[in-house]
């Protein structure tokens, strides 16, 4: 494994505890950071992405434990119930915008002050390829990454300027805990759209975030990058 250079930076990466996040958290360790993961399932500090209060109190001790935060991956969210649209529960759909979209949004806010004060900041929000393509009977989930492709986009022009930068992944799928959610024909249907014929594998996806996450991204923001076997089409 390539090594990035994170000696003497802080991150944050929600949805840490299993999946995506566990081995972007763990890649950045690995190569020196120091890492606090904000989950609902974290076992010591759990914290709801989707509760703006949680956000606030935990970017607080965030900074008073490590003084600043270097880096935050967006990283949490869920899939929620593959059905048609006309048959998905109104709950559903308001529990998959809240935690993949609007947590995102909460976590930004929160944090991106403490870093344009400091004059440096990375930003990776993790999307989905559903988000550029639309995956059918997954409507909340593709409605929410494609949401937060354009606040990745918005947010990167806003602080161009700042030393924040910010860019977003659009993975395939992978196989984690999230296709517990998933019906077999929706994963079938997933599977096929790959020409590579497999899934992207956490720690590929993590080798890509990381190096988002790392001074040696100094020129791109507002940025999308595909890592998709050969899916994306644009």
């Amino acid at each position: 494994m390539h090594a990035l250079d994170f000696r003497g930076r802080t991150a944050i990466v929600t949805g840490g505890a299993a999946g995506i996040g566990a081995a972007i958290a763990r890649r950045l360790r690995d190569s020196g950071a120091e890492v606090r993961i904000w989950d609902v399932a974290a076992a010591a500090d759990p914290v709801d992405v989707a509760d703006a209060a949680a956000v606030e109190r935990a970017t607080a001790r965030a900074i008073a434990e490590l003084g600043r935060i270097d880096v935050l991956v967006n990283n949490a969210g869920i899939a929620g119930p593959t059905r048609p649209l006309v048959e998905y529960p109104i709950e559903e759909w308001r529990r998959v915008l809240e935690v993949d979209l609007t947590g995102p949004f909460l976590c930004c806010r929160a944090v991106v002050p403490h870093m344009v004060s400091a004059g440096y900041g990375r930003i990776v929000n993790i999307a989905s390829i559903a988000g550029k393509e639309g995956n059918p009977n997954a409507c909340a989930y593709s409605a929410a990454k494609a949401g937060l492709i354009a606040l990745t986009k918005s947010l990167g022009k806003e602080l161009a300027k700042t030393g924040v930068l910010v860019n977003c992944v659009t993975p395939a799928a992978a196989q984690t805990a999230i296709f517990e959610q998933m019906s077999r024909e929706h994963i079938d249907y997933m599977l096929a759209r790959i020409p590579m014929g497999r899934f992207v594998t956490v720690d590929e996806i993590a080798a890509l975030a990381c190096w988002l996450a790392s001074e040696e991204c100094s020129f791109s923001t507002g940025a999308v990058f595909d890592i998709s076997g050969g899916r994306a089409t644009y």
